[in-house]
């Protein structure tokens, strides 16, 4: 008995599942790279987010700077006697018999 190769006609598409499986991973790919979370549409969400948050950085630092002027006249070696005067009248609710007091909501 002589040994028989059995040859099977190539198909016509499986000349194309690698063309395709390419075509879809690069459609993959282009689809994330504008519509993702770091694609073109995010990358401007990402700089709204980044202006904002400089934003409320300067705000906060200038408060900062302001808190601490104020802490600074309250040091022992440069003691400021109008702020020490007004801490003691906010702390103590005291005024002087001939001041007029006029009450007002904390500034922030």
């Amino acid at each position: 008995m002589s040994a028989t190769t059995r040859q099977r006609k190539k198909s016509v598409l499986r000349r194309f599942i690698i063309p395709v499986a390419a075509s879809a991973v690069l459609a993959y790919f282009a689809y994330h790279a504008v519509n993702g979370e770091f694609g073109m549409a995010g990358r401007e969400r990402i700089e709204h987010q980044v202006a904002a948050l400089e934003a409320e950085l300067r705000v906060l630092t200038d408060e900062r700077e302001h808190i601490a002027t104020r802490v600074s006249l309250l040091r022992p070696e440069s003691l400021d006697p109008d702020m020490v005067d007004e801490r003691a009248r906010a702390n103590l609710n005291v005024v002087h018999v001939n001041e007029l007091a006029i009450l007002r909501p904390a500034a922030r």
